[in-house]
């Protein structure tokens, strides 16, 4: 080979290698998720506009929620987190107890269009003046109830504690044993009958500023004997019957009685309206409940916190690329058309405004939505301790209810251990 072929070649094959060198010269940023294969598609695709906007490239670590959090726990103990990290809540009260689990965003607030949220929007992401996370969405309890049920069952939709408690009777009388007004799986109906306590006694069970049992040994008792009257009193579907049918925890659209109407009403999330509302036989109408209050009550006991939020990990390298990801896809217009309703109505103003404008939101939706927020606004809804969601408190709470379900304790226990157990749980976890 002579020397100016030789020469080609060098340069030819240069050229091919300056795209690949270019390539991995890109700065690179670990986002980890959870999600169903809607979220993951549209999180990809607004991913590729990013990276070909800021010239990065984003690895994705995506998965269901099955296992998510375990693989999240090793890698913060291992010091490998992602970079950016979808988190739920209550996880802030897990890895970031002082305020140093995670990247302080408020060092990145020029990279962040804080003003795109509410005061207690920013409220619920921070850890002791720390911002450590941002909110996707709000989302909170809601009454799904169907119209049509009702209708064979003679009776109007419940807009009073009262009237909700009439509704069992009124079902079995009517339609008979196997139609019953409310399904919900076990953590439903433990919030449901804290509202009811937290507007009469008005305290939560847990103290949102301390970590310790708000509720004194009365209000515990009826917390525990509320839950029994939705059961015993036919208004709310018993644990061992869902567990008969596929398991406790299975999802109410998915269970037979929901989609035929015999099981006439649902408390959930705002954020799954469209998968319980997906699966109603023809001709069953879904429609949002009132939620009730007692009268002289200040606090709605509504239980609402951000759906998922965004943080950035405590040993990331590039922290202002990392926020840059972060507030994209929070609040930029094009993220907001990509994403759509995948992570619920969005938290940051201009992107719901997007979503507004676009149109097609369904109305169900739109309504819960205003719905939580009169109530946010109106100072009723009190901001929840993180540690009543800590994963260890959930799973003691979960097994004194099942106690009760299964009759295999009193009330009198069952108020007693969720005081004093709780108590003793809540100081080893804070």
């Amino acid at each position: 080979m002579n020397t100016l072929t030789r020469r080609n070649v060098l340069v030819s094959g240069a050229a091919l290698a300056a795209p690949f060198v270019h390539a991995q010269d890109k700065p690179v940023l670990r986002f980890a998720w959870w999600g169903g294969a809607s979220r993951h598609q549209a999180t990809l695709a607004a991913l590729k506009v990013f990276e070909q906007r800021h010239g990065v490239r984003v690895k994705a670590e995506y998965m269901g929620f099955n296992g998510y959090l375990e693989r999240l726990t090793t890698q913060i103990a291992g010091r490998s987190e992602p970079d950016v990290m979808q988190i739920n809540w209550a996880w802030l009260a897990m890895f970031s107890k002082r305020g140093n689990g995670f990247t302080d965003l408020n060092g990145l607030a020029k990279e962040l269009a804080l003003d795109q949220f509410t005061e207690d929007d920013l409220a619920y992401g921070r850890v002791q003046g720390k911002l450590n996370a941002l909110p996707t969405s709000f989302s909170a309890r809601v009454f799904l109830w169907n119209q049509t049920a009702f209708g064979r069952a003679g009776i109007a939709l419940p807009k009073t504690w009262d009237q909700l408690f009439a509704t069992g009777p009124a079902f079995r009388s009517k339609l008979g044993d196997a139609h019953y007004p409310l399904d919900g799986e076990l953590y439903d109906m433990i919030l449901l009958s804290q509202s009811y306590i937290q507007q009469k006694h008005g305290t939560p069970f847990v103290d949102p500023a301390r970590p310790r049992v708000a509720m004194n040994a009365a209000a515990a008792l009826e917390w525990v004997r509320t839950y029994q009257r939705l059961v015993d009193g036919h208004v709310a579907t018993p644990l061992p019957l869902r567990a008969s049918l596929g398991g406790a925890e299975k999802p109410t659209e998915q269970q037979p009685d929901w989609v035929a109407g015999r099981w006439a009403g649902n408390y959930t999330w705002d954020s799954v309206i469209g998968l319980r509302a997906s699966t109603l036989a023809p001709g069953e109408k879904l429609a949002l409940g009132a939620f009730p209050m007692l009268e002289g009550s200040r606090d709605s006991g509504l239980f609402g916190r951000p759906t998922v939020m965004y943080t950035v990990g405590r040993n990331c390298r590039q922290p202002e690329l990392a926020a840059r990801l972060v507030n994209f896809l929070l609040v930029d217009p094009e993220a907001a058309r990509i994403l759509g309703r995948t992570r619920g109505l969005p938290s940051a103003k201009g992107a719901l405004a997007v979503l507004q404008q676009a149109g097609g939101l369904p109305p169900l939706e739109l309504a819960a939505h205003d719905q939580i927020q009169a109530q946010r606004d109106a100072g009723r809804l009190i901001r929840p301790a993180p540690l009543f969601e800590h994963a260890r408190f959930q799973k003691f709470m979960r097994e004194v209810f099942e106690t009760i379900a299964y009759g295999k304790t009193t009330d009198a226990e069952a108020a007693r251990r969720l005081v004093d157990e709780g108590n003793a749980l809540l100081s080893r976890i804070q």
